[in-house]
């Protein structure tokens, strides 16, 4: 994706998958199945005597430092005022400016709702002095799903439902693309160490994790399998901490398996289309949570739809309620009794806190009073 000018816009096909791309990083499922998927090819291939591509390990020696342009920076610099309709849109979200919030309800201990990235950007593990304060503090910790503290489990539960994961037997991604659409994805693949054979059985949505996730990320997690909610997780049970979770893998995998599988099709195929403008999503996204401004990432996006004039608000609404709003109101209904034991922290994904649907207004709906820690 780019920031577009109005003599440079995206092509209609593209504008979905640009609204998608910011909410496929709320799956904290993603960051888990791309480092299985990542580690299984790589023993297959390394196996493989004859294999024609070998999968690329991460080397300290090699630099992997993340690429792409900040989009609101070059906005600033070749359309301030399309900026200014940006910072607008944002500040009639609520509650998009924080990642911690601090929540009370009388007759409890207070509890802390903070916002997570699921990568392992070092500045996103880093946490805020006030965050890394209230985490310390508190004897209950919630994250999204606790399976990931136990990757060979998890692992052993996804094969066991191949539904989760694979196609249907007699259908490949070969017989899903037309020719040159498969030629385009087996080479983005191949440059990142993939030999499209060993995935072709895959559904498509998991083909596009390892597409849509920058290579610098990639690298990362096959240096060290972790990302910031892994961490606190992991953390909490190495400090004797309780370990709740809010959702199982499965369930995460299930909202993007129930996806039409024209719908997956699409995502990938055009994903690839976007080639590198994927890291410039990533750069601005990282660097918009760095700075607490969830509330920017959408508005962001869905301006530089707008600029083609399409009309894909329906299928996005709809994708938009499967992936987060369905799921806040789960969330919110799994909290209330670990809520009641008081001193949690809780951690998800960042794009889950803001909007009227986000969790700090349901919370607040469940009269909870909920404020920003700055």
């Amino acid at each position: 994706m780019a920031i577009f000018s109005m003599q440079q816009k995206p092509e209609p096909r593209l504008v979905f998958t640009m609204k998608a791309a910011g909410l496929f990083h709320v799956l904290f499922a993603l960051s888990f199945l791309v480092i299985l998927i990542m580690a299984a090819t790589q023993a297959q291939a390394e196996t493989k005597a004859k294999a024609e591509t070998k999968v690329a390990t991460a080397d300290s020696s090699q630099p992997h430092a993340c690429g792409g342009v900040n989009l609101l920076e070059k906005l600033a610099r070749e359309n301030p005022r399309a900026l200014e309709k940006i910072r607008l849109a944002a500040s009639r979200i609520p509650n998009g400016d924080a990642l911690l919030w601090r929540i009370e309800k009388s007759g409890y201990r207070d509890s802390w709702l903070y916002g997570t990235m699921h990568v392992s950007d070092p500045r996103v593990m880093a946490m805020s002095e006030a965050a890394r304060n209230s985490y310390e503090m508190a004897d209950t910790i919630v994250v999204e799903s606790t399976e990931i503290t136990d990757m060979v489990k998890a692992q052993a539960a996804l094969l066991a439902n191949p539904a989760l994961s694979m196609l249907p037997e007699g259908s490949t991604l070969q017989t899903l693309l037309k020719p040159d659409e498969f030629q385009l994805v087996e080479t983005v693949l191949k440059e990142r160490g993939v030999p499209i054979a060993l995935v072709s059985r895959l559904q498509p949505w998991m083909i596009y994790s390892m597409i849509a996730i920058p290579q610098c990320e990639l690298a990362r997690m096959q240096k060290n399998p972790t990302f910031l909610d892994k961490k606190l997780a992991d953390d909490a049970l190495a400090q004797g901490k309780a370990l709740k979770g809010l959702e199982t893998l499965a369930e995460q995998i299930g909202t993007l398996t129930d996806l039409p599988i024209e719908l997956q099709v699409r995502l990938l195929t055009d994903t690839v289309a976007l080639g590198s403008t994927l890291d410039d999503v990533m750069k601005t996204m990282t660097e918009l949570y760095i700075q607490g401004q969830t509330g920017m990432i959408m508005p962001m996006i869905e301006w530089s739809s707008a600029q083609t004039g399409a009309d894909d608000n329906d299928a996005y609404a709809e994708f938009e309620k499967q992936m987060v709003h369905s799921r806040n109101h789960t969330m919110v209904q799994r909290l209330a009794p670990m809520l009641e034991d008081g001193n949690a922290f809780v951690a998800v994904g960042a794009l889950h806190l803001p909007g009227n649907d986000g969790l700090v207004q349901l919370l607040r709906d469940g009269d909870y009073t909920v404020t920003a820690m700055h």
